[in-house]
């Protein structure tokens, strides 16, 4: 890890730190929805199958638009298209503002999932023009630092924006809540349209979108070095999610109280953004591929330990740390997509890069949940922690290029 001096840091730009108020307007926007819209929604039905239905009303108009989105960005204003995306965020905010308020029906759940597929619709194209214009505000040698600011402000933004749903929610109502999101959204695509950064211009004939498209899966899939940073992140997701399992450890192996949960969910993240801090002044440089290796070993190895640990306050350290190994993988990874990919190819690289960390999100759960009902709690964890070490020794064996990776090599 290299410590550069501090005026280069990222922060120092203008158009970076104008960027990163958009990435964390939109997020808190989306946070403060998703909190609020849960409550709403069980509130009206309870029953708990609706809850789950609310990520499924999102999630598959995101996989339906991701692709799509990421040739968008490739070749359309990359301004715009952040600013259309914000709109529909505000317009999901607008539309539950007047469904709680009782301007529309206020008791058809299903128009509440309507609102949050607009939502999923601009969820496909937040991150794609997040990572596009990164690369357009900061010097190709800033970008670890850059990264580790990111994903210091993507993790404090997804602790933010719940407790200030909650608060929300709390003391001034759903209304409330559902407005202060759409306000956010708004500003997030002022914020954007303040940027001044010069777009790609497009030379030659533009390919058929089904060509484009292709043509970017076959980057991802054709380059080593992507594919291996890819895969490791989305297994390590998929087998270490033992997160969607907290309720039962708490109350069944831990005995702890309700108070115990958010302690339990909020330790990855305060690990997480602790470890993004101390990433801003040391950078990843000499032997990336190796501290990624590691990164995600010491992740599984915390989910097994979490697994077998009857304690509290011994699981939280656990998953505390899982969330540093984690940030120091985001980071990397965030890196190296950032300097493997060619400008013209960043949209729609970072929207396959969506698609395999949205889907593992999703499956993690479902693969920890039926685990868990199929083994019982505790093997079912530990087994995911070890395939996660599995994943890691197949990805060194099959990726020697990514095991050798200097950053210093993709400048």
């Amino acid at each position: 890890m290299n410590s550069p001096p501090p005026e280069s840091s990222p922060l120092l730009r203008t158009q970076f730190a104008t960027l990163l108020t958009y990435r964390i307007l939109s997020i808190l926007s989306y946070q403060i929805t998703s909190v609020t819209v849960g409550w709403h929604v069980y509130e009206l039905t309870r029953n708990p199958l609706s809850l789950g239905l609310i990520g499924l009303a999102e999630v598959i108009p995101y996989f339906c638009f991701a692709l799509f989105a990421g040739y968008a960005v490739d070749h359309l204003p990359r301004r715009k298209l952040g600013l259309a995306a914000c709109v529909c965020l505000s317009i999901t905010g607008l539309l539950l503002t007047a469904i709680s308020a009782g301007w529309l029906p206020s008791q058809n759940v299903w128009m509440i999932y309507a609102a949050i597929a607009v939502t999923g619709v601009a969820r496909a194209f937040l991150t794609p023009i997040y990572n596009a214009l990164f690369a357009r505000v900061l010097l190709r040698e800033q970008f670890a630092r850059g990264a580790s600011f990111g994903s210091v402000a993507f993790q404090a933004s997804l602790v933010t924006g719940p407790a200030i749903g909650g608060v929300l929610v709390g003391w001034a109502g759903k209304t409330a809540a559902y407005s202060t999101a759409a306000a956010l959204a708004l500003l997030a695509g002022m914020v954007l349209l303040r940027l001044r950064v010069a777009e790609p211009v497009a030379e030659g004939t533009r390919s058929p979108i089904f060509t484009s498209i292709g043509e970017g899966l076959r980057f991802v899939f054709g380059n080593q070095i992507i594919r291996g940073a890819l895969a490791l992140d989305m297994f390590a997701v998929l087998f270490g999610g033992a997160v969607a399992v907290l309720p039962a450890f708490i109350q069944e192996i831990l005995h702890y109280g309700p108070e115990g949960l958010g302690i339990l969910r909020g330790a990855p993240a305060l690990g997480a953004v602790a470890m993004g801090l101390w990433l801003t002044r040391h950078p990843p440089g000499q032997r990336a591929g190796r501290w990624l290796l590691m990164a995600v070993a010491g992740f599984g190895l915390c989910i097994i330990g979490f697994g077998l640990s009857t304690h509290f306050w011994l699981s939280a350290t656990l998953l505390l740390m899982s969330g540093v190994f984690d940030s120091v993988s985001m980071v990397l990874r965030s890196t190296i997509l950032q300097l493997a990919t060619p400008d013209h190819m960043r949209g729609r690289v970072s929207s396959i890069n969506g698609i395999f960390i949205g889907s593992s999100n999703e499956l993690g759960a479902f693969y920890c949940g039926s685990m868990a009902r199929l083994l019982g709690l505790v093997p079912a964890v530990v087994l995911g922690g070890f395939m996660t070490l599995g994943v890691v020794g197949v990805t060194t064996w099959k990726a020697p290029a990514l095991r050798r990776l200097n950053i210093k090599d993709l400048h």
